[in-house]
């Protein structure tokens, strides 16, 4: 079938109720002169614009395996598998069910949310504009500290006290560790370096006082016991632009979206019938590229 008996199609739905798929189509189509077909099912072709379609829709669904051919063969299967299924439920007049007008009525304001959410996105993304939230961050963090930790996870207090006088006696840490912990021990307990937040909210803010080459007394942390060393201490710096590009791309663009949703929500009238309390439920922040080590 060419564009145009497609067309013929398309305008037969729009006659049984489903406009909403006109608009659809016509919204995502690219120049139909420019497609190449790639199979026909019935008469209705199937075309490399729809296979690109496909992959976005579908995604990381996809297996993993599949590359090159044998992606693009798989996908003209699926995209030959569903038109059948298209053609037999509009014989079947499974279009005319309100159940499917409003699916489609859904999906179709579903197409327009991702298409303007993906462009605001786009938008935000700019070298310059990733460069400056590099810059920004750059900042903030030479007045962040990170700390390069080691530690001694214990069953009971008893046993945290016993390896704490070990080493109130001198003991090499990493040989108490070796004898006592549960965890870590093949590392000699080392926690790597972490920010000032994890290390107070994991054993307490007293130990931010801790100076380099001393241990903490025996702490609680959740069912167990855990004696801390700090190693050393120093000023969090960022790395490279260049090594956290993709992170710090992401970052910008999620906060954009926030940010563009936050100002349509300012700018509405939204009532609720359950009087609770409006909350952004869309997930569009991420932590910190910083974070992201």
């Amino acid at each position: 079938m060419s564009f145009s008996h497609r067309t013929v199609f398309t305008r037969n739905l729009v006659k049984r109720g489903v406009f909403g798929v006109i608009m659809v189509f016509v919204s995502v189509g690219l120049d139909p002169a420019l497609a190449k077909v790639l199979a026909r099912v019935n008469g209705v072709e199937i075309t490399d614009d729809d296979l690109k379609l496909a992959a976005d829709d579908l995604g990381p669904r996809l297996p993993h395996q599949l590359q090159g051919k044998a992606r693009e063969a798989y996908l003209l299967n699926f995209l030959v598998d569903r038109q059948l299924v298209v053609q037999a439920a509009v014989a079947r007049k499974v279009n005319d069910n309100p159940d499917f007008a409003r699916r489609l009525a859904y999906l179709q304001e579903k197409a327009l949310f991702d298409t303007m959410i993906g462009d605001v996105a786009k938008n935000a993304s700019k070298d310059d504009v990733v460069k400056a939230a590099y810059d920004e961050l750059s900042e903030k963090q030479k007045h962040e500290i990170e700390y390069h930790l080691r530690q001694i996870v214990f069953t009971t207090e008893n046993d945290a006290k016993a390896a704490h006088e070990r080493l109130n006696h001198g003991e090499d840490f990493a040989k108490v560790v070796a004898d006592f912990s549960k965890e870590s021990g093949s590392n000699g307990g080392d926690l790597g370096w972490v920010s000032k937040e994890f290390l107070a909210a994991q054993f307490g803010e007293e130990l931010l006082n801790l100076e380099p080459g001393h241990f903490s007394l025996p702490v609680k942390v959740q069912n167990n016991w855990a004696i801390v060393k700090l190693d050393e201490k120093r000023q969090k710096t960022l790395p490279p632009l260049e090594q956290i590009r993709v992170q710090l791309q992401r970052y910008v663009e999620q906060k954009a979206q926030g940010d563009f949703v936050a100002g349509l929500r300012g700018g509405a009238k939204i009532e609720r019938e359950d009087n609770s309390p409006m909350q952004q439920s869309l997930d569009l922040s991420q932590p910190s590229p910083s974070r992201q080590r």
